[in-house]
């Protein structure tokens, strides 16, 4: 018998005990749970040269922002299997390295909605009643009551631009106040704002128009960067207040200032700047600007909850129970992956065509429609993937492949997943139904050849065939002829390259010159920018179009 072999049974199970090292600094809570279940180390003083060194000790490891976890440091982390961030995001992780060698990645995604909502509360007050300033005045040696004199926030009007979870928590505080509230969020079921008492403004614009205070908890994306910029000030009431403690790009800092000194924004409160950390900005000298240190996430509570909650992520990876908040999900089943493998780039496109199209101001219902043999199969991932081409870029919380399911519900969005094993002319047949209000838009597509192209297969209730490419524009016109010539001749006049088209009429078939509509898919080698897109369809014979990038 070996000496290995000879060990007593608990000195056995101990050396097979799971090891976890928390390289940053978190809750009491957090590591008191870990250590109730692994051989825990403290590693917060480590150097990015010990962490390589020893990173190949450990099962699981816990991180906040500081440690940068990339793919050369997770080259070294040969027993890893979890990964917890004490966080919202995961900027900070490679997530494609660690899902490439199995390793979980969770964060914590819910740890500072509270506070974040909070810290808005708390800003809106101090902005309604010049708290910082008075306080200032008082502590240089001033009495300057009538100076400081604020407003109510008693029957004033609240703008919400960006109605996901901290949004919907500002909207329930702000009623509380006696606050009429107001949001714009098209990602969100008119059935949702119901339920918590608030207007659902039918666009932005309708929202500038009455709101007294705006507060912005928007993602930050090609689309929103720059989103309260001259045009959207100038179509608030005077003297509106503005907030921002979600991301600072959302405000163009210039167009703001320039609002201020006219008066027609009568003050900010800023948690978020465009480049962080910063002391020095031209808007720290105005009075009527309140600044705070991106503080919307600081707190003890929120510190502790998020150390708390990964460590939580991290005892059910390790322990085989369900990570409910993963970032990165297991590879589909070997059993399933010949199916329903080819069908996820799919989904996701139909998903984003399909919201593109929606021209509501909200969506309350998507529906998954399985034809044919994929609808033998658990299709369950197939439908998360067309929730990440729904919600995708457009909501305050990152969307992932665990997450999707839960964000669509606490926006009120209904899913619904239909199959049926028989699909008429093709094998599968995938369709997408985006309903708001009273409006349904459906996209039909399917996988065509032996390498599996996505192909495009309806939208608008018309018929056609194209391969989906990165970059696809939809125009519905009038039935007429050279429609799609116009379309080709303005392309190239903007030095917009088309890799393919193609037209479809209602499946019936109506004859070129009546009164039917018709449309045309072409895909090309740059998106489109939309500028163009809504000059084409505003033009004559069109009546609709959308450029997607996929």
């Amino acid at each position: 018998m070996s000496a290995a072999s000879g060990r007593s049974g608990p000195a056995t199970e101990a050396a097979e005990r799971p090891r976890v090292l928390i390289a940053e600094t978190i809750g009491d809570s957090g590591v008191a749970l870990l250590r109730e279940h692994f051989d825990v180390e403290l590693g917060a003083d480590w150097t990015r040269e010990q962490l390589c060194e020893r990173i190949a000790d450990y099962d699981g490891i816990l991180i906040r922002s500081a440690t940068a976890l990339d793919a050369a440091l997770l080259g070294h982390a040969t027993r890893l299997r979890v990964i917890g961030r004490a966080g919202v995001g995961v900027d900070n992780v490679d997530v494609a390295a660690a899902t490439k060698r199995g390793i979980v990645v969770a964060n914590a995604p819910q740890s500072n909605v509270v506070t974040a909502a909070e810290h808005t509360m708390a800003l809106l007050l101090a902005l309604a009643r010049n708290v910082p300033q008075a306080h200032a005045s008082l502590t240089s040696g001033k009495w300057e009551r009538s100076k400081f004199s604020g407003v109510e926030l008693y029957e004033k009007t609240l703008g919400i631009l960006g109605f996901g979870r901290i949004g919907q928590l500002v909207a329930q505080r702000a009623r509380g106040f006696g606050m009429h509230v107001i949001a714009f969020d098209p990602f969100v079921s008119a059935e949702r704002y119901r339920e918590l008492g608030v207007e659902k403004a039918q666009s932005s614009d309708d929202l500038y128009a009455v709101a007294d205070f705006i507060t912005l908890h928007l993602p930050k994306t090609s689309d929103t960067e720059g989103w309260l910029d001259a045009e959207a000030l100038a179509k608030c009431k005077d003297g509106v207040r503005i907030l921002n403690v979600a991301r600072g790009p959302l405000v163009v800092d210039d167009d703001l200032r320039e609002a201020l000194d006219s008066g027609k924004v009568g003050g900010a409160a800023l948690d978020v700047f465009r480049s962080e950390p910063v002391t020095e900005h031209p808007l720290f000298h105005y009075a009527n600007v309140i600044v705070t240190p991106h503080l919307g996430a600081s707190t003890a509570e929120a510190t502790d909850r998020a150390g708390f909650q990964a460590a939580e992520q991290v005892l059910a990876a390790l322990n085989g129970g369900v990570v409910t908040s993963a970032v990165n999900v297991p590879a589909i089943p070997a059993e399933d992956q010949d199916v329903l493998g080819p069908f996820v780039p799919l989904c996701r496109s139909l998903g984003r065509i399909a919201v593109a199209l929606a021209e509501g101001s909200s969506i309350d219902r998507v529906q998954v429609e399985f034809l044919g043999r994929v609808a033998e199969r658990d299709t369950r991932l197939l439908t998360i993937q067309v929730l990440l081409g729904v919600l995708g870029d457009h909501t305050e919380e990152d969307v992932n492949a665990v997450n999707a399911p839960a964000i669509a519900a606490e926006r009120g969005i209904d899913i619904v997943e239909v199959k049926r094993v028989s699909a008429r002319d093709y094998t599968d047949l995938i369709r997408v139904a985006v309903t708001s209000g009273e409006t349904t838009v459906r996209v039909v597509g399917t996988n065509l050849g032996q390498l599996n192209r996505p192909h495009l297969l309806e939208a608008w209730g018309q018929r056609f065939n194209v391969q989906l490419e990165d970059n696809i524009t939809l125009f519905l016109y009038r039935d007429l002829p050279g429609m799609l010539g116009r379309v080709g001749t303005v392309f190239g006049e903007h030095g917009i390259n088309i890799v393919s088209a193609a037209v479809g009429r209602q499946p019936d078939g109506i004859s070129a010159g009546s009164d039917g509509f018709a449309a045309m898919a072409i895909t090309t080698d740059v998106a489109v920018p939309r500028e163009l897109g809504e000059a084409i369809a505003s033009s004559d014979g069109f009546e609709a179009g959308q450029s997607v990038t996929l």
